[in-house]
């Protein structure tokens, strides 16, 4: 098997979409060679961990409401492309992700990762839920067969909150400015959203390799 590991936010619209197009090839290839490993990238590490109103934090980061609107045009249109759903105007808040990134890193334990990846994402681009909140979190591991009851006590303590931010500098370290960031068996970085082709000719390739 083949280590893939991918850096993402669970608030990222490019990681939701990158995410959906390498699903697509994966559903191709079921027997595909790849070992998925869901890495830390905060876009916002030092948010709150209330977070704030979405619409200012928008505003803010692309220069007010015009720009806000442009920078979102190619991701509604790119989602659409890649068969998903952004109900947008449905987010109220953009939260602090620490709590969601300790979520995945316990999910990635119990071998659930992806699940409650796909969850999260479900959760705040499609229901607009606030990921933040760690009701909501406890809610998601549930529905990923999770003991919510543990995920509730373990959110309330600092269980693995260094890890978290030392896992996301290490990132960075590596040289990772953006994402989604996917790396194949820890040597070649991929960045962004990749067409389903490109991971069918990956997957191609490194069947080639094996043989």
């Amino acid at each position: 098997m083949v280590t893939l590991d991918i850096f993402s936010d669970p608030i990222c619209p490019w990681c939701y979409i990158g995410k959906a197009l390498l699903d697509r090839a994966l559903l191709d290839e079921p027997d595909h060679p790849f070992t998925i490993r869901w890495r830390p990238f905060m876009l916002n590490p030092d948010m709150p961990a209330e977070g704030m109103d979405r619409r200012a934090y928008l505003e803010a980061k692309f220069g007010g409401k015009e720009g806000a609107v442009q920078a979102y045009m190619p991701v509604a249109e790119h989602a659409t492309k890649a068969g998903l759903t952004l109900n947008l105007d449905a987010i109220e808040t953009t939260p602090s992700t620490v709590d969601a990134h300790r979520l995945i890193h316990w999910a990635g334990i119990e071998g659930v990762q992806t699940a409650v990846v796909s969850s999260l994402f479900r959760a705040y681009f499609v229901d607009g839920r606030d990921i933040g909140d760690r009701e909501v979190l406890a809610d998601i591991a549930d529905g990923c067969g999770l003991d919510a009851s543990l995920i509730q006590r373990l959110l309330a303590s600092d269980a693995d909150r260094r890890e978290i931010v030392e896992m996301d500098a290490t990132a960075r370290g590596m040289g990772v400015t953006s994402v989604p960031t996917f790396v194949v068996a820890g040597q070649h970085a991929v960045p962004g959203a990749q067409p389903t082709e490109l991971w069918s000719k990956v997957i191609a390739e490194i069947r080639e390799g094996a043989a």
